[in-house]
């Protein structure tokens, strides 16, 4: 890697395609239901039939198919809400309660450098088309691509996964036709029957390789994304990982504050540092997939439940390495419970396959795992954390040349620790003024 000289940094920034980012966050969201369920996509699969009879614009595409894929993003931190939204056919089954994730969901992005507009189209998806909407809004005042979403999220969702689709189609269709007018826009509504005439639709929109026929790479140019705004992406996730428990409040930010504390004082360049962060905020990314009766158990786990925990960083690597510049990213961030004696999960690795990035992260996470409070027990004290991870890196499961960086470093890290958990946790501007103070120039 190149590294930045002092400011560089900020201008540092990757090459993805822009679908490939979305996929990923759209299917993380979805491992919060207790697997893939395909929902958002299957969603946006729809919306890109319709938007393609109306004639969109590639730009207005674009934006239409990102806000589908992060559609129920509001509803990810309550699992509950998103079993009901994942199997419920009919908004009436929810009444007002049916907007109250599309608003929670504007809240998480209206600020976002990456899906601030996209916000403004998941706040209405749920707005009906006569009225009678939270936000005041009817017919055309609705952005368009709120009324794209709305008919196309309600025809996902009432097909039968069991059954063959081109069976359910005339119900389908006659149920939608129905609420012309009422729920759904008469042209939205339209061009939805237009599409629905041809078999292709309804076996293209549940078709196993869904991603690969509707939303081909080659449909897409490949996007720059800034530093700030992919640390801004990342932020978010972090949020919802930490929202979705009680245990995990803060972790998230914590690791990776003390991740990119130690990184800074074994020779990582700026880059590096902030490559490190990102991956911090993601390193519990596949939690999402977790059911929070294992997050939240405060006793042992039987052998079925500690099974299932071992898959979160299985799911956060194979989530990370889909984006092609994150590849660095994803082995830091998800092999964090590898260990050196090769014995740690979901690869079984070893010494000589663990980079130095994926040691500090294990080091950060036992750290802050230790130093944090859990609702279950309090904050362990100095003396027995470093009793535990010097026992640890002697039967060669931490490196011992990071530990030794931590101990030395132990009021800084324990002070993070603290500062999040108190509410008063540094800024990612703080944290990049941080690397570029911090940071080895090339």
């Amino acid at each position: 890697m190149t590294c930045a000289t002092v400011g560089e940094w900020r201008m540092y920034s990757f090459s993805i395609n822009t679908m490939d980012l979305v996929r990923t966050l759209s299917t993380a969201l979805d491992l919060v239901v207790g697997g893939v369920s395909m929902h958002q996509m299957r969603t946006a699969a729809v919306c890109r039939y319709i938007s393609d009879e109306m004639g969109s614009s590639p730009t207005s595409q674009q934006v239409l198919l990102n806000a589908a894929l992060l559609h129920d993003i509001g509803a990810a931190p309550d699992l509950d809400e998103r079993r009901r939204l994942a199997s419920a056919a009919q908004t009436e089954l929810f009444g007002a309660k049916i907007y109250r994730h599309a608003e929670a969901g504007w809240e998480l992005l209206r600020e976002s450098l990456c899906f601030g507009e996209e916000s403004g189209i998941i706040r209405h998806h749920h707005d009906r088309w006569e009225g009678g909407n939270p936000s005041g809004l009817s017919g055309r005042d609705i952005p368009l691509a709120s009324r794209i979403i709305s008919l196309s999220d309600r025809v996902e969702v009432q097909i039968d996964k069991t059954r063959p689709v081109l069976g359910q189609r005339e119900d389908i269709c006659a149920r939608i036709a129905e609420q012309k007018g009422k729920d759904f826009d008469p042209d939205v509504v339209e061009a939805f029957l237009a599409c629905a005439a041809r078999e292709c639709f309804w076996l293209d929109i549940t078709h196993a390789e869904l991603w690969d026929s509707a939303f081909a790479p080659s449909h897409w140019e490949s996007t720059r994304f800034t530093a700030p705004q992919m640390l801004n992406v990342a932020s978010l996730f972090a949020t919802l990982i930490d929202r979705k428990s009680a245990f995990t409040a803060t972790h998230s930010r914590s690791v990776s504050n003390v991740a990119v504390l130690l990184a800074s004082r074994m020779s990582f360049c700026q880059n590096e540092l902030y490559l490190m962060k990102i991956a911090g905020l993601l390193h519990d990314l596949g939690k999402l997939a977790i059911h929070n009766s294992i997050l939240e158990k405060p006793g042992p786990l039987t052998p079925d439940e500690m099974q299932a925990m071992r898959q979160h960083t299985y799911y956060t690597y194979r989530l990370l390495e889909q984006i092609d510049a994150m590849q660095q990213v994803a082995q830091w961030a998800a092999f964090h419970h590898e260990t050196l004696d090769g014995k740690g999960y979901p690869f079984q690795l070893g010494a000589d396959m663990l980079p130095l990035g994926s040691r500090i992260m294990a080091v950060a996470d036992i750290f802050v795992a230790l130093a944090e409070n859990r609702p279950y027990r309090n904050r362990m004290e100095a003396t027995s954390v470093k009793r535990i991870m010097t026992s640890m890196a002697d039967r060669g499961k931490i490196d011992p040349r990071v530990l030794d960086i931590l101990f030395s470093l132990y009021d800084e890290a324990d002070a993070i620790v603290l500062a999040s958990e108190g509410g008063c946790n540094h800024d990612d501007e703080y944290w990049q003024d941080f690397v570029c103070a911090h940071g080895k120039e090339a």
